[in-house]
């Protein structure tokens, strides 16, 4: 048997067939790169960290003027009419003045109007007359945080700060390298997929040269025992050569 036979076709593997010929890569097959898609997390390793040492973090977390920023073309009145329909509805626009840094803060609206939090009212307007005390959670850069202050409801100005949730942070965190493990289970297993291939290659390898070498083994052993193999010329002159090609 050789490497031409199209017979050895039939003791490959599907994926080996049309590579028979080519020395050296009999059996072999390129697999498709693995295409893992890693959801882009949405906090940074160390939220607690980067919130003390980030410049702007350490700016924003200074109590600092705000004022609301929605509706800016039209007049005061109905900015003002807007501003307390959207505190109730559950969001409003509000920016720090030193930095320009805008931001949507949004509440979870009860059904009496005010928002309620888990640690009171993120939207108050009893607490001080005159003014809307706000307090929203989200995460800005990675990092979970929570916005505090309140706004005059004449002037819609007022002062906020931004604050390191904890306990939001804790959360996101846990999620974070939930999401990794499985991301890198992913890995392990294709890793693992990879390994069994390669070892079930080398085993059919290992069976394709244990054949080759015993066909060849039992065609010397024939020879030297003066048989002929199937299908060879027996020796002598060949009976239907003319008599001049005899030896």
């Amino acid at each position: 048997m050789h490497m031409g036979d199209p017979s050895l076709a039939s003791m490959l593997p599907f994926d080996s067939i049309g590579q028979i010929g080519q020395i050296g890569q009999i059996g072999l097959y390129e697999q498709p790169k693995p295409r893992f898609i890693f959801k882009m997390p949405r906090v940074v390793p160390d939220q607690k960290g980067k919130f003390e040492q980030d410049e702007l973090f350490r700016r924003l977390g200074r109590e600092s003027d705000v004022r609301y920023t929605g509706y800016r073309d039209r007049p005061t009145e109905e900015r003002q009419v807007r501003f307390q329909t959207g505190c109730r509805e559950g969001h409003t626009e509000v920016a720090f003045v030193a930095t320009g840094t805008n931001i949507q803060l949004v509440f979870h609206t009860g059904t009496n109007g005010y928002t309620h939090g888990e640690h009171g009212r993120e939207c108050d307007f009893e607490k001080e007359h005159g003014k809307v005390h706000l307090r929203s959670h989200f995460i800005m850069n990675g990092v979970c945080v929570r916005w505090r202050g309140w706004i005059d409801l004449e002037r819609l100005e007022g002062i906020g700060c931004l604050e390191f949730d904890e306990k939001a942070a804790a959360i996101e965190d846990a999620m974070l390298r939930d999401q990794i493990e499985r991301y890198n289970q992913r890995l392990r297993d294709f890793d693992e997929k990879q390994r069994a291939y390669r070892q079930q290659q080398e085993r059919l390898d290992t069976e394709l040269d244990a054949r080759h070498g015993g066909h060849g083994g039992h065609a010397a052993q024939r020879h030297a025992l003066g048989h002929a193999p199937p299908g060879s010329v027996p020796p002598g002159p060949h009976p239907h050569l003319p008599m001049q090609y005899r030896a």
